[in-house]
């Protein structure tokens, strides 16, 4: 019996010290047992499963899309090349030998044959077309009026030419069917060219996206209606913008108000090249600010008169640059003094009907070399100006 209660005790105080064993070791325990890494080791606590085996790796972070940047614009230079008016055909009281036709006979290159190579490699060639082209003898009641056959379109092709305004004072000489007509042959040689009030997007063999924009305004120019033209081309994506106004008064050689104040203007508003012609002979030529005025540049292949008073022309060719940012700006421009014939090329020849409408360079250094230079540079002192048409209404009655 004492036996049995002495192994009771010790069994109890067994109980006794195992209990406090535990008591004091679960006291010591830190609040995440996991941290310490021991428990999980002894196996006394089930490892977190992000931990069961080894430390679980971040997911890795998506790459960033690459962003795609715009490709830098093609840089290249272009050149336009600009002349005066082109009357292919004499008025009605032009004699037979003498006239537009009567020179040229059926060589439809012979009116460009001496100037054809500046514009061969050029990438774009603007002229002012004066005169109706239609095969039928349509009725005028102007003074003058000029009408060719409609295969005179080709004398344009083979000169190089790339396009024409017709916004001018004789584009209605013989009205609508005549209008019609001239827009008629233009379409069917493959000419562009440009209305009245018109602006339009052309963009040419090499790439250059052009606007251009016709207006015929010699009396008083609406400038609103030109800049809000000038503002929509530059809007619908032209790279480079001309202005091709006819205007000025005929045989003055320095522009007048109304010039200057519509061509700062339209430059202000985002034009880059005025083309002016009606005059008759050649104004000076202007940088104001980022673009280039051309007043006039007067007469070219001029079947108007069998003996112009004024005989000097040229050629400007206008250098542009396109920049990596795709801008594209005048950069320089040079010009090619030129005679409205070939005739009065041999300094001195002074015969009535000089005129055989085949324009050729000057040259150089002569003194119609330099002549055409001042009258392009407002240097030129003219001993007088105007064209008093008098005599010329009573020599054809």
């Amino acid at each position: 019996m004492k036996h049995t209660t002495r192994r009771i005790i010790i069994f109890l105080s067994a109980l006794v010290l195992l209990g406090l064993t535990l008591f004091l070791r679960a006291r010591d325990l830190p609040e995440d047992p996991a941290s310490t890494g021991f428990y999980a080791r002894q196996g006394l606590l089930p490892q977190p499963a992000a931990q069961q085996t080894q430390t679980a790796q971040e997911p890795e972070a998506a790459p960033e899309a690459a962003v795609e940047e715009e490709p830098a614009a093609e840089e290249r230079d272009f050149v336009i090349s600009v002349i005066g008016d082109n009357t292919l055909a004499s008025h009605q009281f032009a004699g037979a030998s003498v006239s537009y036709a009567g020179r040229m006979g059926e060589d439809y290159s012979y009116p460009y044959s001496n100037t054809v190579q500046f514009f061969a490699d050029d990438d774009f060639t603007i002229t002012n077309l004066e005169c109706t082209l239609s095969d039928r003898k349509l009725h005028s009641a102007e003074q003058w009026y000029f009408l060719a056959p409609t295969a005179y379109a080709d004398i344009l092709v083979k000169g190089g030419v790339d396009f024409v305004t017709t916004a001018n004072n004789h584009m209605e000489d013989f009205g609508q069917e005549g209008v019609e007509s001239t827009f008629a042959a233009l379409e069917e040689y493959g000419i562009p060219y440009g209305k009245e009030g018109e602006g339009q997007l052309l963009t040419i063999e090499s790439g250059l996206t052009l606007g251009i924009y016709c207006d015929y305004n010699h009396l008083k120019p609406d400038v609103d209606k030109c800049v809000r033209a000038v503002r929509s081309l530059r809007e619908q994506g032209a790279e480079y913008i001309i202005c091709a106004f006819h205007w000025g008064k005929e045989l003055y050689y320095s522009p007048n108000e109304d010039q200057v104040t519509l061509a700062h203007a339209c430059i202000d508003a985002g034009a880059d090249l005025i083309y002016g012609s009606h005059t008759h002979n050649l104004q000076p030529i202007e940088k104001y600010g980022d673009g280039l005025i051309l007043y006039s540049m007067g007469n070219w292949s001029f079947g108007g008169s069998t003996a112009p008073s004024d005989r000097d022309t040229a050629i400007v060719q206008v250098r542009l640059h396109r920049g990596p940012d795709g801008t594209v700006k005048t950069e320089d421009y040079s010009v090619i003094p030129c005679c409205v014939s070939s005739k009065p090329v041999n300094e001195g020849y002074t015969g009535d009907n000089y005129n055989d409408y085949c324009p050729t360079p000057y040259t150089e250094g002569s003194e119609a070399y330099y002549r055409v230079l001042a009258k392009l540079d407002g240097t030129f002192e003219p001993d007088q100006e105007g064209r008093d048409y008098s005599d010329v209404y009573a020599q054809y009655g």
